[in-house]
């Protein structure tokens, strides 16, 4: 299961490679205990409860809670069955054929089978509901046809390895057939239920929502680190947006657990003897500034360059994470398999460069301000935050980049954070110069499908070839690991050739928790919390 712990043990120690400090997570909490209500502060709360609608990295431990896929991911980022008992593919790449467990059944009573596998696919064709889905994960689906109740095969227009990733992705979730007939589908909650360990019964817009076992629950595979029902009875996630009030709440004891530890807080949580601590890196991409070539200033290169080289990534990451995060210097996360290292400490942090680049594209007067001109006009950009995505601090790294850049070269960079409707209007009307993006998907190729090809639906920077279109393509249509990174290497170098975009950092998840907590991890591979299905309250 992606949320649970690869190889844990019953014990429940941590996943192996997890970065983790202070106390031992087990330490306390003695052998599972059976029962028990526990209580999570998070720090983003969802903009939708629905699976498919899934675009928040810190949503995915809710919706593993109440949902599950056909596939998972081992450690090693492979596939391990889950609601599927196995599958196979045809030798041309085109026939994915999943046989099916026939001892699964939704929340509602609705029992899974192929033609519940087929409603799912069928609703995610319908035109508006989950475009990006449509235009990324099932690029090349042509269509489902259920064999029988426990086997369906998935036709392709064309091979793509990675429609594997999103069978094992909570935009694959399984939703119960009825459950897609309802008015409140895109968002979800008490009436869109799935097969998970827990059944989600009441959500309090803006405080908390709160699951109840499934005591039917029999289907975990076989990395779940134990078989059955979730150990708790019940678990209640309040949404605790500030960091502060979320450490606070953890250290009285008014919360069991709470994600999203801030650097300034972790030292003192590592070093309370009644709280343990740990951290994972995420996969997927790193954090990362995008710029906006379809517009001025940065359909300029010389410009993109002097803005990557304005900035002392590493300063900026001591001032605003005091040491606890850890440097991008590519599109994709560190902790991938396809990360390309040889690209480390190759630009930036050039104040000389800088200015020199932006003399020569003729932002070489200063106003009054100290801000750099062209023709009378002020050399700006600006960064527009959605407030729902806003996690890490990254609010004030944005304030830090802005004066970096600002005392370094003279750009006026402007951070506005808005609510997800005004981010929204401005992507639309195309009315920003920077945006910021990270992805947690376990599969790189997933995200770099999402941003890089002509047309595809986070391609907000413009940067566009008939070269790129084509290698992503490549990447898609082989199993071939070692393939892939030779092509997703020449991926990372063209695009910091072309200076497409700014890598800042790692995101990075901590959870920190009352020793009497056991079972608590990191979904394998993906580096996110996972859900509360093997996590316990010990005596």
């Amino acid at each position: 299961m992606r949320r649970f712990l690869a190889g844990l043990a019953v014990a429940g120690l941590l996943l192996a490679g997890c970065q983790g400090a202070g106390a031992d997570p087990a330490a306390g909490a003695g052998a599972p205990v059976q029962g028990g209500k526990l209580t999570w502060g998070v720090e983003t709360e969802p903009i939708t409860f629905n699976p498919h609608q899934y675009a928040q990295a810190k949503a995915r431990l809710l919706v593993w809670n109440s949902f599950d896929a056909l596939l998972t991911h081992d450690d090693k980022g492979g596939y391990l069955p889950w609601l599927a008992s196995s599958y196979s593919v045809s030798a041309d790449g085109l026939t994915y054929t999943f046989k099916l467990r026939d001892d699964v059944t939704f929340h509602d009573g609705e029992k899974f089978d192929a033609a519940a596998v087929k409603a799912n696919l069928d609703q995610l064709q319908v035109p508006g509901y989950a475009p990006s889905v449509l235009a990324t994960q099932l690029k090349h689906f042509k269509d489902a046809v259920v064999a029988d109740a426990t086997t369906i095969e998935i036709h392709l227009n064309q091979p793509d390895v990675l429609i594997l990733d999103f069978f094992a992705s909570p935009q694959g979730a399984q939703i119960a057939p009825k459950s897609l007939k309802s008015p409140n589908l895109k968002a979800g909650g008490p009436d869109v239920v799935g097969t998970g360990p827990f059944i989600l019964d009441r959500y309090t817009k803006g405080q908390e929502v709160h699951y109840k076992r499934n005591p039917d629950y029999k289907w975990a595979p076989s990395n779940a680190g134990h078989q059955g029902p979730a150990y708790l009875d019940e678990v209640t996630y309040r949404f605790l947006g500030e960091s502060s009030v979320r450490v606070g709440a953890l250290t009285s004891g008014q919360v069991d657990v709470a994600e999203g530890i801030p650097a300034t807080e972790q030292e003192s949580v590592k070093a309370d003897p009644n709280l343990t601590f740990s951290r994972s890196l995420n996969s997927g991409t790193a954090y990362n500034y995008y710029f906006n070539q379809t517009r001025a200033p940065f359909d300029d290169i010389r410009v993109r360059k002097a803005f990557r080289d304005a900035v002392d990534v590493d300063a900026v990451l001591r001032g605003v994470y005091r040491g606890t995060a850890t440097r991008a210097w590519s599109i994709l996360s560190p902790s991938g398999q396809f990360y390309d290292p040889s690209l480390e400490k190759t630009y930036g942090n050039n104040p000389a460069d800088a200015n020199a680049l932006l003399d020569e594209a003729g932002w070489s007067a200063k106003d009054a301000d100290g801000f750099r001109t062209k023709d009378g006009k002020r050399l700006t950009a600006r960064i527009v935050l959605s407030a729902p995505y806003v996690r890490d601090k990254r609010d004030i790294l944005a304030q830090a980049v802005q004066a970096a850049v600002k005392q370094t070269a003279g750009i006026d960079l402007q951070v506005k954070i808005v609510d997800a409707g005004t981010a929204t209007d401005a992507i639309n009307k195309n009315e920003f110069e920077v945006f910021d993006n990270s992805r947690a998907d376990t599969d790189a190729g997933a995200a770099l499908s999402l941003i890089l090809p002509k047309g595809a639906p986070i391609n907000r920077h413009g940067y566009n070839s008939p070269e790129i279109d084509q290698l992503v393509a490549q990447a898609g249509a082989t199993g071939d690991v070692a393939k892939r990174k030779e092509i997703y290497v020449k991926l990372q170098k063209l695009l910091t050739d072309n200076a497409t975009l700014l890598p800042l950092y790692a995101p990075a998840d901590q959870v920190a928790a009352q020793k009497k907590v056991g079972g608590l991890g990191f979904e394998p591979t993906a580096g996110v919390p996972g859900s509360a299905y093997n996590v316990w309250i010990g005596n």
